[in-house]
């Protein structure tokens, strides 16, 4: 991984909440909240804002990408 931000103390209390009410560890729930914010927020303005187009063959954002999950 190229880059760990820590979490402050409120937003591991509250990945901790999450990780108990999903009955997972907070590795695993981080991964499950990246996930479902990956489906929720707008992927035309993440790819607009996007500085880094090196990565968008396997990037959760790109439509393409997400349209072959559908299928």
């Amino acid at each position: 991984m190229a880059y760990t931000p820590e979490l402050s103390q409120q937003q591991s209390c509250t990945l901790r909440r999450i990780a108990w009410a999903l009955n997972m560890p907070m590795t695993k729930a981080m991964n499950t909240v990246f996930n479902y914010v990956s489906k929720a927020v707008d992927n035309n303005k993440i790819c607009k804002s996007c500085r880094d187009n090196t990565r968008c063959v396997d990037c959760v954002f790109n439509p393409e990408n997400q349209a072959k999950e559908v299928t």
